[in-house]
């Protein structure tokens, strides 16, 4: 079974995020995509992020549905900060049965050289690309592990949706329901 790793912080999940992983699972050869919540990326700032938990927690509300795409918190339970060949190689040694595939944008691409053991990374592992809005994808293109994907663009960030809760916008339409709820409940991102 081919596993589509979509790491991510989530803060908070978004339509954009959904729609990649729909057109992931629907016009590529990956079986099954696995939101990966990353309690630390190395390469963002710790203080925007809210608890891991409570981003998990709107992964699961937003892909309750579905049950090819489906919510992981393996790397709560591993070294932080998260390094993505790390969790990579932990679930390939304990899931044999699974082929592991990561599924990148474009913007990431670009600074992928910057990826602790990469060049590992790109040996081993399958990756999947989509496209960013004015991102050009850079010399890894050609690379026979890197698989461009032509999905539709998508200019939701979850940077945008903070700012906006924060300037008391009425956003719900770029958030799946629940999670618009849960935000709201708890009162996420107003300062």
């Amino acid at each position: 079974m081919k596993i589509g790793l979509y790491f991510g912080s989530f803060n908070p999940i978004h339509i954009g995020h959904l729609a990649i992983a729909n057109y992931m699972v629907e016009y590529s050869d990956l079986d099954e995509i696995w939101f990966v919540v990353s309690p630390q990326n190395p390469l963002k700032k710790k203080s925007s992020l809210l608890n891991e938990f409570d981003r998990f927690d709107m992964v699961e509300l937003a892909l309750k549905d579905d049950l090819r795409i489906k919510p992981s918190d393996i790397e709560f339970n591993l070294p932080k900060p998260s390094y993505t060949i790390d969790t990579l190689t932990y679930l390939s040694e304990k899931n044999s049965k699974y082929n592991f595939n990561l599924i990148v944008g474009a913007d990431s691409l670009q600074s992928f050289h910057k990826w602790k053991n990469y060049e590992k990374i790109l040996k081993h592992y399958n990756l999947y690309v989509y496209p960013r809005p004015n991102c050009n994808i850079n010399e890894f293109k050609d690379h026979e592990n890197v698989n461009i994907i032509n999905a539709p663009l998508m200019e939701v960030s979850s940077s945008f949706i903070r700012k906006s809760i924060k300037e008391n916008k009425d956003i719900r339409y770029f958030l799946p329901a629940e999670v618009y709820k849960y935000i709201e409940k708890m009162n996420f991102y107003k300062i």
